[in-house]
C-alpha cells in the first residue's frame, strides 16, 4: 500500500533526547484534596505554562485567581460523574509506555527530516470530556478521558456511533501526530477543489505513515480493518465514481466535505463505505506518486502544491 522499501524514511542514530512527556492527569488527580490550594500552587510552580493554559481553556477560569481555581479543581475531583471517569483514566493508562514510544519515534523521524519543526513537550491530561487535543508552540497535549475505549459506556450518550472506534488508546499517538502535521503543513493549494484537498490530506497521511512505521495503515487512517479492506477491494470503483460524477474538480464545499469529513459513510460513494474516502484515495495517489518518482524526497513532497501535476505523474489507475 504505502511506499516501497526504498522510499521509507531511514532513522539514523538520533541525538534527540527522549520525548518529554508529562502525566499531568496523574499530577492533578492525585493531589492532596485536604489542601487543594497548596497543591494547585505547586502545579503552577512545576508546570506553569500548561497549568495556565489548562485553567484558562479547560477549567475556563482566570489563571491568576488561585482561590477560584482551587475551588473549581475541588469540584471537578468530587464530581460524581467525572470521579469515576478520572479513576478509569488512571486505571486504563496505568502504563503508557507503548504510546510514549510511538510518539518518541515519530518525534525522532520529524527531527531528522524536518529539523526546523519543534517537537514540544507532551502533556497527558483529563478534560472533563471537553478537549481531545491541545496544540501550542511550546507544548501539545491529549485528553486521555476521551480515549478510554470504543465500548466505554459514557461515550454512547455523548458521541456518534461512527466516532466511537477511534476513542481508544491506540488512536492517541496517530491523532496527536496528525494534528501536529496539519498545523505545521497548512493547506497550500492554489484552488479550493476536491483534488487539491484530497491530495493535501494524502500528503499528511503519507508522512504520518512514514514517521510511524510501526503503526498499521488502518490505524493511521483511523479505519477498522474491515473498512480498510473494503476500501482496498473497491478502490477502482471508488475512483471511477469520483471521476465519473465529475467531483474531482468540484469547488462545492458541501460536496468536498462529504468526501473529507468524519461521517458514518462517504455519501457520494456508498452507504457501505467508510467515511473520509477522499482522504484515503488522496493517500493512495500520493503513495503511487512517490513510487513512480523516486527522486522526490519527503521534504520536497511536502513543499509541492501543484496537485494536478502530482496526479498526472502518479499515473494513478487503480
Amino acid at each position: 500500500m504505502a511506499c516501497n522499501k526504498s522510499k521509507r524514511l531511514e532513522l539514523t542514530e538520533s541525538k534527540l533526547p527522549a520525548t518529554n512527556i508529562v502525566r499531568f492527569d496523574s499530577l492533578l488527580l492525585t493531589i492532596d484534596t485536604a489542601n487543594i490550594l497548596k497543591s494547585v500552587k505547586e502545579l503552577y510552580k512545576t508546570e506553569p505554562d500548561f497549568m495556565t493554559y489548562y485553567v484558562a481553556n479547560i477549567i475556563e477560569s482566570n489563571p491568576s485567581d488561585t482561590l477560584e481555581t482551587a475551588r473549581l479543581v475541588g469540584l471537578f475531583l468530587q464530581n460524581a460523574t467525572f470521579k469515576q471517569v478520572n479513576k478509569d483514566v488512571l486505571s486504563v493508562f496505568k502504563n503508557t509506555d507503548s504510546i510514549q514510544q510511538n510518539i518518541d519515534l515519530a518525534y525522532k523521524y520529524l527531527n531528522q527530516y524536518f529539523p526546523k519543526i519543534k517537537t514540544p513537550k507532551v502533556y497527558f491530561y483529563v478534560s472533563g470530556f471537553n478537549s481531545p487535543i491541545v496544540l501550542e508552540d511550546n507544548f501539545v497535549g491529549i485528553g486521555l478521558d476521551l480515549y478510554l475505549g470504543s465500548n466505554y459506556p459514557p461515550y454512547r450518550d455523548m458521541s456518534y456511533q461512527y466516532l466511537l472506534y477511534n476513542m481508544r488508546p491506540a488512536s492517541i499517538a496517530p491523532d496527536l501526530l496528525s494534528a501536529m502535521l496539519f498545523k505545521h503543513f497548512p493547506f497550500d493549494g492554489q484552488q479550493e477543489r476536491l483534488l487539491e484537498n484530497m491530495l493535501y490530506r494524502g500528503k499528511i497521511m503519507h508522512l504520518l505513515s512514514l514517521i510511524m512505521p510501526q503503526v498499521p495503515p488502518h490505524d493511521i487512517m483511523g479505519y477498522t480493518r474491515f473498512q480498510w479492506e473494503w476500501s482496498r477491494k473497491y478502490e477502482n470503483k471508488i475512483w471511477n465514481s469520483i471521476v465519473g460524477q465529475k467531483d474531482l474538480y468540484s469547488t462545492d464545499i458541501t460536496l468536498i466535505n462529504k468526501y473529507l469529513n468524519d461521517a458514518p459513510f462517504t455519501a457520494t460513494i456508498s452507504q457501505e463505505s467508510p467515511g473520509r474516502l477522499g482522504t484515503w484515495v488522496g493517500w493512495q495517489i500520493i503513495s503511487q506518486y512517490m513510487k513512480n518518482n523516486p527522486e522526490t524526497t519527503i521534504v520536497q513532497l511536502m513543499e509541492m502544491n501543484d496537485y494536478q501535476q502530482i496526479l498526472t505523474k502518479s499515473e494513478y489507475q487503480p
